[in-house]
């Protein structure tokens, strides 16, 4: 009966495990083990112009405080279920999407002694040609523990002002 019962246990745990990978799919984000080393530059601050038959798509930190003591929460970007970059401190990065409809995901790489679960997702429609920047930003409220991650669209004037603050970033999956 024992056996039975830790099977059991063991199932439903494994049952709601899948169950969060797949809302965090479908809210954009890629799978949790994937994990990414940043380096940033902050003498580059290319702004693209989109592939042919393409739309490009910057997403740019804007952490608070802009000095990272202890070092600097590294921000995974995921596009429809994969992960895509990551950026880290105030830096920025970009990459090309197909046009039509988009969920963009961003979340905070587990660490040593972080596993933070904050995470934030907007859906967006892309077109052709077009260029689309999103920022983010850690919201505090009152107390502490009200802190959340905020993922939103910028207006299209005040992107480039954000990217030619911010370090370039490149970011390579981990091995």
């Amino acid at each position: 009966m024992k056996f039975i019962l830790a099977l059991l246990l063991l199932s439903s745990s494994l049952y709601a495990q899948d169950q969060s990978a797949e809302a965090r799919a479908a809210a954009g984000c890629g799978p949790d083990k994937i994990l990414f080393d940043v380096k940033t530059d902050k003498h580059q601050h290319p702004l693209e112009k989109p592939e042919p038959g393409k739309a490009i798509v910057y997403v740019i930190d804007e952490p608070e405080p802009t000095i990272c003591i202890g070092g600097c929460d590294t921000f995974r970007i995921g596009l429809d279920g994969n992960w895509m970059s990551a950026n880290q401190g105030k830096s920025y990065s970009y990459f090309f999407v197909m046009p039509g409809d988009h969920n963009l995901c961003i979340d905070i790489q587990p660490r040593a002694l972080v596993n933070s679960k904050l995470g934030s997702a907007v859906s967006f429609t892309a077109e052709p040609g077009k260029a689309y920047y999103f920022v983010v930003r850690m919201r505090e409220k009152e107390k502490r523990t009200d802190t959340r991650l905020v993922v939103e669209p910028v207006d299209n004037a005040e992107g480039p002002l954000l990217i030619a603050r911010a370090a370039l970033s490149n970011a390579q999956q981990k091995k």
